[in-house]
């Protein structure tokens, strides 16, 4: 029973402590507040004293209301300094973004340069390509001086402003890629011409039958002099010399040797190669051979050597060109590709 009664004196004991640490608390805290309200609401007087003797003015504030002017005015200091310095980065901001527009500026107008020397080419390049399309007979669209229809350069070479008020350069531009692409096509049907020509040029006899373009022609077609009787005959081809044996000679067509033969009284060892067209080409006193009968050759290929044999009276190769059983001068078809390269260069002219 002692032992419960103690236990109750220490809780009693307990409590009664933490009430009085509670009011100390308390106490304390309420005189900390009345000592800032008075220190708050304690009052100054300020006096103006003016260097007359006119009155004197005295005003009466408390502290709190020294502190808000106070806090006032350093809130003013602090806006008007974060305006400085914010103002400052503005202008530095709108000095870099000056400075860039200055330079696209510059690049816009050295594009427009750029522009006007294209406008030039491309206007040089529509007159030549039209000059060739006319020489090989593909349909074009018509002549931009007359028309201004998608694809002509007619519009890109106008140099009206735009009502929209978009770059005029952007639609020059978009004008010059619609000619382009509406050039497509007749570009296509040039390159199969030209393929065509160029298969062409592969299967009729036109090219030097020596390797290297070498030699010169020791005597023509027609009517010559025979070496061996003085007398005047009818020399059915040319002959060609390098004045030496064993410079390779080379087929003047595509075609399939059909003769592959020596004439020890005429032609020595000979070569003869039928092309497509009709046509036959034969090689002459040649040294030594190097395909057979049958074998399929192309144009520029080594088909024997220059030689000395038969009726010969030097190291030379004969060259016929036969259109059927017609006999022609061959002299006249190692002039086709130069002259085709002429008409395309001058659009079709001779």
């Amino acid at each position: 029973m002692a032992r419960v009664h103690s236990y109750k004196r220490l809780e009693n004991n307990f409590v009664k402590g933490i009430k009085r640490g509670f009011l100390k608390i308390l106490n304390a805290v309420g005189a900390f507040f009345k000592k800032a309200a008075d220190v708050l609401w304690r009052r100054y007087t300020i006096v103006l004293v003016p260097h007359s003797e006119k009155k004197v003015y005295n005003l009466q504030v408390n502290f709190l209301t020294l502190c808000l002017i106070a806090f006032s005015i350093s809130g003013m200091i602090a806006s008007v300094l974060w305006y400085e310095t914010s103002h400052g980065r503005y202008q530095r901001d709108l000095s870099v973004k000056d400075n860039r527009l200055r330079e696209t500026q510059a690049s816009l107008d050295q594009l427009r340069d750029e522009l006007s020397v294209l406008w030039k080419e491309a206007n040089a390049f529509q007159s030549a390509l039209s000059g060739v399309f006319s020489s090989l007979g593909v349909n074009v669209a018509a002549d931009p001086s007359k028309t201004a229809g998608p694809g002509d350069l007619s519009s890109f070479f106008d140099m009206r402003e735009t009502a929209e008020g978009r770059l005029r350069e952007a639609d020059d531009v978009r004008s010059l890629a619609n000619y382009l692409s509406s050039a497509i096509e007749p570009l296509k049907e040039m390159g199969t011409l030209l393929d065509a020509q160029s298969s062409l040029l592969t299967e009729v006899p036109n090219i030097w039958p020596i390797r290297g373009g070498i030699g010169h022609i020791s005597m023509f077609f027609g009517e010559n002099e025979d070496p061996f009787t003085g007398q005047i005959y009818v020399h059915k081809g040319i002959d060609l010399s390098t004045y030496r044996q064993g410079d390779p000679i080379v087929a003047t067509a595509d075609g399939q040797v059909v003769t592959v033969d020596y004439d020890a009284i005429g032609f020595g060892n000979y070569v003869i190669i039928r092309h497509k067209h009709g046509f036959y080409t034969r090689y002459g006193h040649m040294l030594s051979f190097k395909v057979r009968t049958g074998q399929r050759v192309q144009q520029g290929e080594v088909i024997g050597y220059i030689g000395n044999t038969g009726r010969s009276t030097g190291p030379h190769v004969h060259y016929e060109v036969h259109i059927g059983s017609d006999v022609v001068d061959p002299y006249k078809f190692l002039n086709i590709r130069s002259v085709a390269g002429r008409l395309n260069l001058n659009g079709g002219k001779s």
